[in-house]
């Protein structure tokens, strides 16, 4: 099985999005007993939590389930029990990559799955507030996901 890590700063909105928005997408494609999705974030201050509000109402919208997602922080074990860990912004790229040297994991922005994307990164809608934004671009990264992981790992 394929295994897909999200990360973020807290874990509240950005990687708990991915982490359902892909969930959501492999299973209408079909391919959800052949990929493992998970969030985490670097920091742990929201540690147990539910999705922010917002990304949670944004999600009930569009018909995608956060059952069972809950906030955690990323651990050494992570790097090694993933396939792809992919995070949302370069603070993240940076703390993952620290804590990833020791095992050789490697690291992907979501970003550099959204073809000719103008986009360096992903925007934070706990500061930002604007959950749409954010949701066009994890689903637009979660489908460039879906297309790397058919052509990369056949399935």
């Amino acid at each position: 099985m394929i295994s897909v890590l999200f990360v973020c700063l807290g874990n509240i909105c950005r990687s708990p999005m991915a982490e359902a928005v892909l969930r959501h997408q492999l299973r209408e494609e079909g391919l959800d007993d052949r990929v493992r999705v998970d969030s985490a974030g670097t920091g742990g201050w929201h540690a147990g939590e539910p999705p922010h509000h917002g990304t949670r109402s944004l999600l009930a919208e569009r018909g995608i389930s956060d059952k069972g997602i809950r906030a955690r922080q990323i651990e050494k074990k992570d790097l090694s029990e993933f396939d792809y860990i992919i995070v949302m912004d370069e603070s993240n790229y940076r703390d993952v990559n620290r804590l990833a040297e020791e095992t050789g994991a490697r690291v992907h922005r979501l970003v550099d799955f959204i073809p000719e994307s103008r986009y360096k990164e992903v925007p934070d809608p706990y500061y930002t507030g604007d959950f749409e934004e954010t949701y066009s671009l994890v689903e637009s990264g979660c489908r460039g996901i879906i297309r790397m992981l058919r052509e990369r790992e056949d399935l």
